[in-house]
């Protein structure tokens, strides 16, 4: 009987619990053991592990988060903390890991094969900034919130004539901020991809206001900047164990240019985690199914080193190399159609 291993890392996205399923129920059908690795890569260093069975996946598909944790843990801060890893994979007879993540778990599951360690990477986070992959399952979800914040922010904004600023994520890619932007109907859209002239942006509010319309509302991804501008919004200093700082604050600073400039009253929105929580869409549903199980026919097939990927309706193989080796960011050509609404 074949031993695999799974595993969710970095931050939490509606979807994963659909993914584990899949594997679960697939494997079953090939008679192996499926074992859940606590915590992401953390559960790997400490050992701790558990049996998933079919009776482990009951009930599991429409709900958020993972069942088996998660953690922003990279093995390879520490020396030791790598061989443990190794020595729990022998320990555990484990014969195959499928990693469950973003850019961050991708990587450490691509350093891993590199030391000879059978890996399947999914990719998974709710930004859809992962190379070789038309989206990622979470961004579904996460616009479809977004889009219907932007809606009910919009009942605010009109009946009070406010500026209404929603901050959302994004770290280095726009793709939520524009996507449900687009959506809603906002009136400003700004993302990491292009950083804005402050200028631009109170000209156009002015023309609205010109025009008789006494609200506005500003979708701002949280790593968008004001041209001239080197550094991001931060919360902190702090960085985690990627060597990420904590962003956000772009929408106070947005707040405070605005009412200094336009005497309008502004308000601000920040979803934060409401953005990654909740029931995955159906979309993210069937498409975390489908990666679920493409990776455990990778396993099958002895394709290590990849990762299962979306390319138009195929579920495809892709060199986990590609994957992680740079941050897919928002079409302009897109941003461009967003932009004729603008102002």
């Amino acid at each position: 009987m074949k031993k695999i291993a799974i595993l969710t890392g970095g931050g939490d996205c509606p979807g994963l619990n659909a993914v584990i399923r899949a594997v679960v129920k697939k494997s079953l059908q090939y008679n192996w053991e499926i074992i859940g690795i606590k915590n992401g890569w953390k559960g790997l260093i400490t050992g701790e592990m558990e049996i998933l069975t079919d009776y482990s996946v009951s009930g599991i598909l429409p709900k958020g988060g993972t069942i088996i944790g998660t953690s922003r843990t990279n093995p390879f801060k520490n020396p030791e903390d790598v061989q443990r890893v190794e020595e729990n994979i022998k320990r555990f007879g484990i014969e195959a890991i499928i990693a469950i993540g973003g850019d961050d778990t991708l990587s450490v599951a691509l350093k891993l094969y590199e030391r000879g360690i059978p890996v399947v990477g999914v990719p998974k986070t709710i930004d859809n900034d992962l190379s070789g992959t038309d989206y990622t399952f979470g961004f579904d979800t996460a616009v479809s919130i977004v889009t219907d914040a932007i809606d009910r922010l919009h009942t605010t904004a009109e009946s009070h004539h406010r500026v209404m600023i929603l901050e959302v994520m994004g770290r280095h890619a726009g793709w939520i901020a524009t996507i449900a932007g687009m959506a809603g109907g906002a009136d400003e859209i700004l993302i990491p991809e292009d950083n804005f002239d402050m200028e631009r942006v109170i000209a156009n509010l002015k023309k609205r206001y010109d025009r008789g319309k006494k609200f506005s509302i500003i979708v701002a991804a949280e790593g968008a900047k004001p041209a001239g501008e080197d550094n991001h919004v931060t919360q902190s200093d702090e960085m985690d164990e990627f060597g990420h700082v904590r962003l956000g604050g772009i929408g106070h600073y947005l707040a405070k240019e605005i009412q200094k400039r336009m005497n309008v009253e502004t308000r601000v929105t920040i979803l934060g985690h409401v953005q990654r929580g909740g029931t995955p869409t159906a979309y993210d549903r069937v498409l975390a199914t489908r990666f679920g199980v493409g990776a455990v026919e990778l396993i099958k097939e002895g394709s290590f080193g990849k990762m299962v990927a979306l390319q138009g309706n195929k579920i495809v193989p892709l060199n986990l190399k590609d994957a992680v080796s740079k941050s897919k960011t928002v079409d302009m050509g897109l941003y461009e159609i967003a932009k004729v609404f603008f102002g």
